[in-house]
């Protein structure tokens, strides 16, 4: 109790009920708590809202305990001083306002639905711009357990105009895009077509913890008050004005309709009313991301189903579509025997390349080649003895035949 209010510095006994006890039925416990640290010194009421609820704050002894309590990572708020008037009675202070209490709710609900606990949120974080001017984030998550290790809300009250909800959104993406201190400006420019590695050159990655994800740490409005109607439409106009920072980038070439997040702020919207309307409360499916239809639970909305991982799918599919175009374009090109009409194999085609001067039987299959070689040889060989016998018996001596009566006439 004492964590929560010195990080939220004022809250409501069902705004605390919501964010501690979730599981509770009700406040009781809650307010009963609250009043026991109220007579231990530790806790006052500052006033009474118009809803009838009190809104309590730290005393300086429990702003002193909370400041024990606190991690050092975490930034405790200032202390909520008593005011007393000139008669020593304490002065209504009316400086908590519909948005402060609109931002302590959507804490108090997403804690409640399982997104961290009190010691997940930080208010009012600074992100200096190198212009000059400083973002505020209403509120910062961290709940790596619940699938989203940081992300950055925005609490509107339907009360300003949508530009300057645009204006935030686009200085979140130029503090997203500052380099790191003593970044190689040359590699980081280099490395924007590697997908995420661009982000090891970043200043936010110095900052928030990696998102496990495509693109930048996740920004949600969370809209509340007006009407129904009026939300709605504010969610219109947001999405079409500040597209140029969400909606990602389609990767080029046939056949792809992926697209590349690595460098777009995811941006998801709710309304207060629309999650306390829910049974799950901010755990359902009330989230919707811009440049989409449907409403779907945080962690559906964040997720890229058509980001990297698609990609993968659609470049390997691209990649065995080239290949086979590219095996048609050598299958078309392949050689035929002139005698047989067969296709020639690729040891037989390799063999008819490999040389630059064309052979006798380049243009016959293997085996019809082996056929010609084998007849030419038969042919070879037939000559080559028909020429031998020739030349045998043009070679041998002449013998003078003898006579039957030769040999009575030497007598």
């Amino acid at each position: 109790m004492l964590r929560a209010l010195g990080i939220f510095q004022r809250a409501t006994a069902d705004q605390l009920w919501r964010m501690l006890r979730p599981a509770d039925r009700h406040d009781r416990i809650t307010r009963d708590t609250l009043n026991a640290l109220k007579e231990s010194g530790l806790v006052r009421v500052e006033t009474r809202l118009e809803s009838g609820h009190q809104l309590w704050v730290l005393t300086e002894k429990g702003h002193k305990e909370a400041r024990l309590l606190l991690p050092k990572s975490v930034r405790i708020s200032a202390l909520r001083k008593l005011r007393l008037d000139a008669k020593g009675r304490p002065v209504k202070d009316d400086g908590y306002d519909e948005h402060a209490a609109a931002v302590t709710s959507t804490a108090a609900v997403l804690t409640g639905a399982g997104y961290g606990t009190p010691l997940s949120w930080q208010t009012e974080i600074a992100h200096k711009l190198p212009y000059g001017y400083t973002q505020y984030a209403d509120l910062t998550m961290r709940a790596p357990d619940a699938g989203v290790p940081a992300m950055l809300l925005e609490v509107d009250r339907v009360n300003e105009p949508v530009d300057e909800l645009v204006d935030k959104l686009r200085r979140y993406h130029d503090w997203f895009e500052l380099l790191a201190p003593k970044t190689d400006a040359d590699k980081e420019k280099a490395a924007r077509r590697q997908g995420a590695a661009v982000h090891d050159f970043r200043l936010w990655t110095r900052i928030y913890p990696a998102t496990g994800r495509e693109g930048y740490v996740p920004v949600a409005f969370v809209f509340t008050g007006k009407t129904a109607a009026q939300r709605e439409s504010r969610m219109q106009r947001l999405e079409q004005a500040a597209r140029a920072y969400f909606a990602g980038t389609p990767h080029r070439g046939a056949g792809f309709t992926s697209v590349d997040y690595h460098q777009a702020v995811p941006v998801v919207v709710t309304e207060l009313e629309r999650i306390t309307a829910d049974p799950a409360g901010a755990a359902g499916k009330v989230w919707r991301r811009l440049g989409r239809d449907e409403w779907q639970t945080l962690s559906e909305a964040l997720d890229n189903p058509d980001g990297e991982q698609l990609y993968r799918v659609e470049l390997q599919e691209a990649r065995r579509r080239q290949t086979e175009r590219e095996a048609a374009h050598r299958e078309a090109q392949r050689p035929v025997c002139t005698r047989c009409g067969n296709k020639f194999t690729d040891d037989r085609w390799q063999e008819t390349t490999r040389s630059s001067w064309p052979g006798e039987w380049d243009r016959l299959c293997g085996p019809c080649a082996k056929e010609a070689a084998d007849r030419a040889e038969a042919e070879r060989v037939a000559r080559r003895q028909e020429q031998e016998a020739e030349r045998a018996a043009a070679e041998a001596p002449a013998v003078k035949p003898r006579s039957r009566f030769g040999i009575g006439r030497r007598r």
